[in-house]
C-alpha cells in the first residue's frame, strides 16, 4: 500500500513530486497511457529502474497451457496471455559517455504528471552524472485518441552549466526481459520470447520490426520514425537487427542549448494479414503522424478530451480527493475503450499484465453502465466484440451439455481461459450481465439498429442458456442449480439471486425483442412456444427468502450455512482466498464481495425499501471486500437504505483503489472496474441513478461530507446536467433543440426538462437512519487516509 499521500491533490492532474523506487511498479500503472488499442505503461523513457515493463496491443495474445492437477470432462486445455509487444517507449540519454540512470549520480528534482485534460504523461528530470556533468531532461508521451495506431514522445534536453557531448538512442525492442509471470515452468516457456522476427528495416531517422508469436500465429509491426532539432552537426543513424532497431542521435550542446527529438510511434497486428499488408499499415500510420506533427497530435487530443469532459465531467466539492479520484477513474475507463473497437476492455486495461488481459464480467457490469451515459460509441464496439466471440460461446454450451451460448469467465479472443471450474463453468451469470449491458445501451441511446442486428440473437442465444440451465420443480417453481454468482465465495450453489434476478429480466427482454422482430426471430428459430416458455420461467423464477430471519437468501439455505469465525481471523489473513482452502469459504456465512447487494443495485425494482434495509444490515456483517469490486456497490445501497456517511466511505476506498494501492496489486494495473466504481458510487450512489423501468430516476442525497455533486449524462444524444445541493437538485439539458424534452423521476415525482427551461425539485427529508449497519471486525470500509504529506 502507498501509505503516504503519494500524489498532491490536484483535480486535474496526478502528479509525482519525488521518484519512489518502492512503488515503482504502481506508478508504472497509473501513469500509463492508452487509447484502448496501445498501451503504454508508464515507465520510465531510459526503461531502466523499471518495475514492470509493458508495451500492450489490444487482443494481442500468446496460447498458453493451463495446468490442472487432475483433469476432467470440460476443462479449457489452454489459455490465452496479453503479449508485451515491441517496446518503442525507450530513449536512452549518454551525457558525456554516461547514461542518466536515476540510480547513480544525483537527481536534483524529478516530476512526473498525468494531465487528464490533455491527455499526456509530461516528465522533468534535473540530473547530475557522477562526474557532476548537469542536463535538464523534459519528456511528454501520448497515446493518440484520433490516430488509433499512434503514440509519440517529445524528449528535451538542455545543457546546464558546461559545453556537453550527448548521445540520444532512441529504440525498437522486441522480446524484452520480463520478471518471471507464472510458477508453471511450462507457462513461463511459452512467454519467455514469445515473439520470432519476421523482418527489420531501416531508414536514415527510424525504422520497423514486424514479429510472430510462436503458438497464436499473430502478427505484430511496430515502427519509428523522428523529427530532430538541435545544433548544427547534429548527427543521425540508425541500425537494426532482429529483435531491434536503433536510431542515435549525437550532437554537442552549449549552456542553455536543447536537444529536441519527436518520436512517432505507430503498431498494428493482424491474424489474417500479410506481413506486406501490416508493414504498409504502420508506414501509412507514420505518414499520417508525421503529417500532423507533434503539435497537431497535441491539439487533436485536447479536443478529443474537452468534449469527452463536457458530456462526462463529474464535479465534487467537499471531498478534493474525491474529486481528482473520480476524474482519475474515468479518464483509465476511457482509455480501456475508446479505440479498442470490437475488442474486449479487460480487468486491467492495457495498463499491466494483471489477469493475463482478460475481460470478465467486470467489464458489463461495471465499465459499460460508465460508458454507455459518458462515451456510447465504445459501448456499441464492445457489444459488438460480445457478438463476434458468439460461436465460441455456443461451442462451449455444446461442451457441457447446454443449448444457446455460455459465454467465458475470462477470456481475450471468446474462448474459455480460466482453468478453475467453479468459476470458468458455473459463473454463468456472465450470459445475463451482457444482456443487460445490451439492454442499457439501447434504453440510453435509442440504438435500434444495434438491437435488431446483433442484440436480439444475443438475447435469443442467453435466454435459451437459462432455459437449458434452469428447471421447474413440481410446484411450478423455476430454479437455476450449481451455479456461481459474483461472489466467489458462495461457489457452485441453487438459486443464486443475483443470477435468478438477471436471467429473469434477460428472459423477459428476449421474450420482447422476439415479439418486437417477428420476422429475424423466425429466422433464428424460434417459436411461439419457445418464447413463452421463457416467459413463464422468468415469472415463475424462484428467490429464496428465510422467513426467520426475514432476509432474502443470498443463495439458497445460505442463512443456514456457518458463520465465519471472524473473531479470530487475524488482519494478516486477509484477503481469505490466499490463506485458507476454498472447502472451508464455500460452507460458511463469508462473502468475498457485494453479490445480493448487487442484486439490490441492478434489480433494484425486485425488492422493496424494507427489504433492501434488512438485507443490506445482514450481508455487511458476513461481507469482507476481498474483491476490489464490491465498495461501490455497498456505497450505492448504503445511501438507497438511509446511510450516507458509510457510502461516503466506501466511495473513498472505490475512487482511492489505486492511487494509494489499497489492495497491494496495483503494480500488475489498475483495478478498471473500481475506477468505474467511483463513478457509480457517485452518480447511483449519491446522484440515485436508476434506469430499471425504462424510465431515467434520480433519488440524489448527499452524505455531510459532500457540499455538491454535479454530474453530465448523455440520454437520448442529449446532454442531461445534474446538480445536486444538500436539500434541492436542478436538472437541465445542455447542446439540445430548443423542443427538446427529457422525461424524468425526482424522488418518484414526474418532471420534464427543457433546453429553455432547467429544472430545480427540492430534495425530500431523509427518513430516520435505522440502526448503524455492523462489519466482519477488522473489515470496517476505508475512512480517512492518513494526512502525512511527502
Amino acid at each position: 500500500m502507498i501509505r503516504e499521500r503519494a500524489y498532491p491533490v490536484d483535480p486535474w492532474h496526478v502528479r509525482e513530486i519525488r521518484l519512489d523506487m518502492d512503488v515503482l511498479a504502481q506508478s508504472e500503472s497509473v501513469f500509463a497511457l492508452s487509447n484502448g488499442h496501445i498501451g503504454l505503461r508508464g515507465n520510465l523513457d531510459e526503461g531502466e529502474p523499471h518495475g514492470l515493463p509493458g508495451t500492450y496491443l489490444n487482443s494481442f495474445y500468446e496460447l498458453r497451457p493451463l495446468p490442472y492437477a487432475e483433469a476432467g470432462y470440460g476443462f479449457p486445455e489452454s489459455g490465452q496471455t496479453i503479449v508485451n509487444v515491441t517496446n518503442g517507449k525507450l530513449i536512452r540519454l549518454l551525457v558525456d559517455d554516461e547514461p542518466l540512470d536515476v540510480r547513480y549520480g544525483e537527481v536534483l528534482s524529478h516530476e512526473r504528471i498525468l494531465d487528464m485534460r490533455a491527455g499526456t504523461l509530461h516528465r522533468e528530470v534535473h540530473w547530475r552524472s557522477p562526474s557532476g556533468r548537469e542536463v535538464k531532461v523534459r519528456t511528454t508521451r501520448l497515446v493518440s485518441f484520433t490516430q488509433r495506431s499512434v503514440a509519440a514522445i517529445h524528449y528535451e534536453v538542455e545543457a546546464v552549466g558546461d559545453p556537453l557531448r550527448l548521445i540520444l538512442q532512441s529504440e525498437l525492442v522486441a522480446n524484452e526481459s520480463l520478471p518471471a509471470q507464472s510458477r508453471d515452468p511450462r507457462v513461463a516457456a511459452v512467454l519467455e520470447s514469445p515473439l520470432q522476427a519476421e523482418e527489420e528495416l531501416t531508414t536514415d531517422d527510424g525504422g520497423l520490426l514486424v514479429h510472430r508469436t510462436k503458438v497464436s500465429g499473430l502478427r505484430v509491426a511496430a515502427a519509428m520514425d523522428h523529427e530532430v532539432y538541435g545544433p548544427e552537426r547534429t548527427t543521425i543513424e540508425s541500425e537494426g537487427y532482429e529483435d531491434w532497431v536503433r536510431t542515435t542521435i549525437g550532437c554537442v550542446l552549449r549552456p542553455g542549448e536543447k536537444l529536441r527529438v519527436v518520436k512517432f510511434l505507430t503498431y498494428g497486428w493482424s491474424s489474417r494479414r500479410s506481413l506486406p499488408a501490416l508493414r504498409d499499415q504502420v508506414g501509412a500510420a507514420l505518414a499520417a503522424a508525421r503529417l500532423d506533427g507533434w503539435d497537431g497530435l497535441c491539439r487533436d487530443q485536447r479536443a478529443y478530451l474537452d468534449e469527452f469532459w463536457d458530456a462526462s465531467d463529474v464535479r465534487v466539492e467537499g471531498d478534493p480527493e474525491v474529486q481528482q479520484a473520480v476524474r482519475f477513474g474515468l479518464f483509465h475507463v476511457l482509455q480501456a475503450g475508446a479505440r479498442a473497437e470490437r475488442r474486449p476492455i479487460s480487468a486491467k486495461g492495457l495498463t499491466g499484465p494483471g489477469y493475463d488481459g482478460h475481460a470478465f464480467w467486470d467489464t458489463e457490469m461495471f465499465v459499460l453502465p460508465v460508458l454507455t451515459y459518458t462515451q456510447p460509441t465504445a459501448v456499441r464496439n464492445a457489444l459488438h466484440w460480445r457478438h463476434a466471440t458468439l460461436d465460441s460461446a455456443r461451442e462451449r454450451a455444446q461442451t457441457l451439455n447446454l443449448k444457446g451460448a455460455a459465454f467465458p469467465w475470462r477470456t481475450i479472443e471468446g474462448p474459455e481461459s480460466s482453468g478453475y471450474w467453479p468459476a470458468g463453468t458455473a459463473a454463468f451469470h456472465i450470459a445475463a450481465d451482457i444482456a443487460d449491458a445490451l439492454r442499457r445501451y439501447v434504453l440510453v441511446t435509442g440504438d435500434d439498429q444495434l438491437e435488431r442486428e446483433i442484440g436480439l440473437e444475443l438475447l435469443v442465444e442467453t435466454a435459451r442458456l437459462w432455459r437449458s440451465i434452469g428447471h421447474h420443480d413440481r410446484h411450478g417453481k423455476f430454479h437455476i442449480d450449481g451455479v456461481t454468482g459474483p461472489d466467489e465465495y458462495t461457489a457452485v450453489k441453487n438459486d443464486n439471486i443475483y443470477t435468478n434476478l438477471m436471467a429473469q429480466r434477460n428472459l423477459l427482454f428476449a421474450a420482447e425483442l422476439v415479439n418486437r422482430y417477428r420476422d429475424d426471430a423466425v429466422h433464428l428459430g424460434v417459436t411461439d412456444e419457445e418464447a413463452a416458455s421463457w416467459r413463464d420461467a422468468a415469472s415463475d423464477m424462484h428467490l429464496p427468502y428465510d422467513d426467520d430471519v426475514d432476509v432474502h437468501q443470498q443463495v439458497e439455505g445460505f442463512t443456514r450455512l456457518q458463520e465465519w469465525d471472524f473473531l479470530h481471523t487475524p488482519s494478516e489473513k486477509y484477503p481469505l482466498l490466499l490463506h485458507y482452502p476454498y472447502f472451508d469459504l464455500y460452507r460458511k456465512q463469508v462473502i468475498k464481495q457485494a453479490d445480493l447487494v448487487l442484486a439490490m443495485h441492478w434489480r433494484g425494482d425486485a425488492f422493496t425499501p424494507e427489504q433492501k434495509l434488512r438485507n443490506f444490515l445482514y450481508y455487511e456483517r458476513r461481507t469482507v471486500r476481498d474483491s476490489s469490486l464490491s465498495a461501490c456497490t455497498q456505497a450505492v445501497l448504503a445511501v438507497e437504505v438511509g446511510h450516507p456517511e458509510l457510502a461516503h466511505s466506501y466511495l473513498r476506498e472505490a475512487a482511492l483503489m489505486d492511487l494509494h494501492d489499497l489492495n497491494e496489486n496495483t503494480r500488475d494495473g489498475v483495478h478498471m472496474a473500481s475506477l468505474a466504481g467511483a463513478w457509480i458510487a457517485l452518480v447511483a450512489g449519491f446522484g440515485g441513478l436508476r434506469d430499471h423501468d425504462g424510465t431515467l430516476s434520480f433519488a440524489p442525497r448527499l452524505s455531510s461530507k459532500l457540499s455538491r455533486l454535479e454530474f453530465s449524462l448523455l440520454w437520448r444524444g442529449r446532454r442531461l446536467r445534474v446538480d445536486v445541493r444538500p436539500h434541492q437538485t436542478t436538472y437541465a439539458l445542455r447542446h439540445a433543440d430548443p423542443d427538446d424534452v427529457v422525461e424524468l423521476r425526482h424522488h418518484g415525482q414526474t418532471i420534464r426538462v427543457t433546453c429553455d427551461e432547467p429544472v430545480t425539485v427540492p430534495i425530500p427529508a431523509a427518513h430516520p437512519a435505522g440502526p448503524a449497519p455492523e462489519h466482519p471486525p477488522g473489515r470496517s470500509p476505508l475512512l480517512r487516509l492518513p494526512e502525512t504529506e511527502p
